[in-house]
């Protein structure tokens, strides 16, 4: 469950007693005060970590404690100060004053953290109070109590890159085939309920935080659909992807509603560099349809989230965008790129003399390294095949069961599954 806006109270553990004794020794009457003082309370710290993405604890436990400090004891014997109680929350956490709803802090950071309420101090035991004028003073200090606070907690989800798009456009398959992120996936709107999180792994040990927001429908600005309660995730983001489904009655008219919607519900958006990925390239008739859209706006990239073609070199560019952002904000200046990538089809698929030839560096390839002596092999290469969205394409294409299909030197005979 993903819970990102809950109440919680907090109480710091009160401060131990001091102790009211004394001396007891032969021959001195009443001996003289030896009470020692109590321990501090242990104050309760929110802790920003990267481990967890959801307020889901604070669902189900809404009152936090601070342990009590140690009381006092005789013979000068202090009581222990108790250590805080650590509260664990999401990166990105903002705490707000219950009542008056201002803004106290923003763990944004691995580690940082907000004294959320300080543990009472501990009493003075009686030792403390011997004066000129009272030799023998005959009480302690209780322990002051500890601090009593309520806080509405907010996330906002830390992503470099935060993915945007209608309900289905793809996003994500895309975050599952980039990253170890398992959102669910299914062929009806709105399947994602909540925003995913996934850490994308590029060469040279370089990674990105993405996240998929669920889908914007018009009007989400104002409360329509799911986007007015996760909008505000995406404005961490350093980044903006843009996802249409390229088989939209209308994608560019797509493109200007989810743009409609990010200016509506802040103005923050309108900085932040965008880039457009029109997915589900493999399907043909979007692949055709993809080449009068690649030049209609500006840093454009046609993928398929579902085989992984074309991801490979946006992501490339997500991560040089990335960079340059924060080396802008660190006060670099960071020239513009001389180059930019081109999408690049997985295959093409043509008609000659009755026989279907494919086409494509990638798939050439997958052909061209496998042993088809091994059975093994050769089923890999099947599921490759599948995986690539070849025998989709050939279904779409309406090839006839016993039909051959040519890759580079290599032969089949089309048998669709029944």
């Amino acid at each position: 469950m993903f819970v990102d806006s809950v109440r919680t109270k907090v109480i710091a553990g009160a401060g131990g007693m001091g102790c009211r004794s004394f001396r007891r020794e032969k021959y001195v009457p009443h001996g003289g005060p030896n009470g020692g003082d109590g321990g501090n309370g242990g104050d309760v710290i929110f802790e920003a970590t990267s481990k967890l993405t959801t307020l889901m604890d604070f669902r189900y436990r809404q009152l936090w404690k601070g342990e009590r400090g140690v009381h006092g004891k005789g013979s000068n014997m202090h009581g222990k100060n108790s250590a805080p109680t650590i509260v664990p929350v999401p990166c990105g956490t903002l705490i707000k004053d219950m009542e008056t709803e201002e803004l106290l802090c923003d763990l944004v950071e691995e580690g940082q953290q907000f004294i959320a309420a300080r543990g009472g101090k501990g009493g003075k035991g009686n030792a403390r109070f011997v004066s000129s004028t009272n030799r023998a003073p005959d009480f302690a200090e209780k322990g002051e109590p500890g601090e009593e606070m309520e806080y509405r907690l907010e996330l906002k989800l830390i992503a470099e890159v935060g993915l945007v798009g209608l309900p289905n456009a793809g996003k994500s398959t895309l975050l599952s085939s980039i990253s170890a992120a398992n959102p669910k996936i299914a062929n009806y709107p709105f399947t994602t309920l909540s925003p995913n999180l996934g850490v994308v792994t590029i060469s040279d040990y370089r990674t990105l935080t993405v996240a998929d927001i669920p889908g914007i429908i018009e009007g989400a600005a104002e409360g329509k659909g799911l986007g007015h309660d996760f909008l505000r995730h995406i404005e961490r983001t350093r980044v903006l992807l843009f996802v249409v489904d390229t088989g939209d009655e209308d994608p560019l008219e797509t493109l200007a509603t989810l743009e409609n919607e990010l200016a509506e519900h802040s103005a923050l958006f309108a900085e932040r560099p965008r880039y457009i990925a029109f997915n589900k390239l493999d399907v043909t008739e979007n692949r055709e349809r993809f080449e009068e859209l690649k030049n209609s706006q500006k840093q454009v990239y046609g993928i398929s989230a579902a085989t992984g073609d074309g991801v490979e070199p946006l992501l490339e560019e997500l991560w040089q965008a990335v960079d340059r952002v924060k080396k802008e904000e660190a006060g670099i200046e960071v020239p513009e790129p001389e180059h930019e990538y081109l999408y690049e089809a997985p295959f093409s698929v043509e008609e000659e003399n009755g026989v279907y030839i494919v086409e494509g560096r990638r798939i050439l390839r997958a052909i061209r390294m496998t042993d088809f002596e091994n059975k093994q092999a050769v089923r890999h290469l099947q599921d490759v095949l599948e995986g690539m969205g070849l025998y989709k394409a050939l279904k779409r294409l309406r090839v006839e069961p016993g039909a051959t299909v040519r890759i580079g030197e290599f032969e089949m005979e089309y048998q669709p599954d029944s």
